[in-house]
């Protein structure tokens, strides 16, 4: 069994102001940006390649700014491999009480909406088409009765297609974050990621090396498992920040199998969201400078 189609997407049930800012012309098309609503800042963490750890990137971020006593969402976008729900320990129905979908909400209090709470079961795959992925991504935006939030995060999909695409031209983002591994491979797709994001006008925050290295057992000497870093070569030639090189941690690895990723803390994570919160200050000083 697939996931029902999706209902047209709606405006932000707490609406800030009543009209969205203005139309921008892409690729020939007039494109409308949603409007935030209640949500200050608007985030997308990705990587343009699978397997490097975005959505657990996502996860310890949104929690570490939960644990600070910031407002934070999270909307997975990876809509046919979501792992938002897995990570947090939480399972739907979602549900409308009138005011929009009231979005899941996990033990530390951040609300998470996912195509994986449409669905029967964990196991069930979501069949979709573009056109329906989309559709549901701008539902998850601007249906969802999300409340004031200090940040929203969206757990992007794998690649430049579709997905990445409509959230870049429809969704008010005030930055992305790139999450990628050290082998030569992974920082290859990253670029046409960042890429992509520098050429639709979306500011790049940072990058964020996942896998970066293991403690030994030992002496807690750091080993590079999958060789040296390609972090500080990527940052230099995008000029952002490299905020965060996180650890293989069989201690985190558990936690997301359990369902329990609010629960794992660690100075690498605490040093990622100071890291995060300077680059979203910088960029913000940045754009008050232009204007």
């Amino acid at each position: 069994m697939t996931a029902s189609e999706p209902p047209a997407p709606t405006a932000p049930a707490s609406s800030g102001p009543s009209q969205p800012p203005g139309p921008r012309r892409v690729a020939g098309s007039v494109l409308q940006r949603m409007d935030k609503g209640t949500i200050r800042r608007v985030v997308a963490v990705g990587s343009g390649k699978g397997g490097v750890g975005k959505s657990a990137a996502t996860a310890l971020l949104a929690a570490e700014l939960r644990r600070r006593g910031l407002a934070v969402g999270v909307l997975d976008a990876d809509v046919t491999g979501p792992s938002q729900p897995k990570l947090f320990g939480l399972s739907g129905p979602l549900v409308d009480r009138g005011e929009g979908i009231e979005p899941a909400r996990s033990a530390g209090g951040v609300p998470v909406v996912s195509s994986q709470f449409l669905v029967e079961d964990e196991q069930t795959p979501v069949i979709w088409r573009g056109p329906l992925v989309t559709r549901l991504i701008l539902q998850f935006f601007g249906g969802v009765n999300w409340g004031p939030l200090d940040y929203l995060l969206i757990d992007m999909p794998p690649g430049t297609s579709d997905v990445p695409l409509t959230v870049f031209q429809s969704v008010p983002l005030d930055g992305m974050v790139f999450v990628f591994t050290p082998p030569e491979l992974s920082a290859m797709i990253v670029r046409k990621a960042m890429n992509m994001a520098r050429d639709l006008h979306v500011p790049l925050l940072g990058i964020v090396e996942n896998m970066a290295w293991v403690a030994c057992p030992h002496c807690a000497t750091q080993i590079r498992l999958f060789g040296e870093t390609h972090a500080t070569a990527v940052a230099r030639e995008y000029d952002v920040p490299v905020i965060a090189e996180l650890p293989v941690d069989p201690a985190l690895a558990r936690a997301a199998d359990e369902g329990r990723i609010e629960s794992y803390t660690s100075d690498a994570v605490a040093r990622y969201a100071d890291a995060f919160l300077a680059s979203i200050e910088a960029q913000e000083q940045r754009r008050l400078t232009v204007l």
